[in-house]
């Protein structure tokens, strides 16, 4: 059994079986990019720097384990999909904020 094809898509991508220090890098930095995007669409609330910071080495930190189980996983595959459901859902609420103010300008 070849490996290459049991690949997810973003490692086969990468050439993970071809070059893999690079591409096992490119994944990682994939992986975090993802997560702080997801982070800050979903979770994110205002802190204080250092303990931003800290959340941040954590999180990065996390993201080795999601590095190596992303291999075969579909762990970068699952991060696109969440930061786009919450791209949506932030453009629709900022849509209905927007509404609700005109709504309300309209009925003074």
């Amino acid at each position: 059994m070849n490996v290459a094809d049991r690949l997810s898509f973003f490692p086969a991508l990468y050439n993970v079986t071809e070059n893999p220090k690079m591409g096992m890098w490119l994944l990682y930095l994939t992986i975090v990019a993802l997560s702080i995007l997801v982070y800050k669409l979903g979770f994110a609330q205002k802190l204080p720097l250092g303990k931003s910071i800290l959340i941040y080495i954590f999180l990065a930190a996390g993201c080795t384990i999601l590095t190596a189980l992303g291999i075969f996983l579909p762990i970068t595959e699952g991060l696109v999909v969440a930061a786009l459901i919450l791209i949506i859902y932030k453009i629709r609420l900022h849509n209905s904020k927007k509404q609700q103010a005109q709504s309300e300008v309209m009925g003074d």
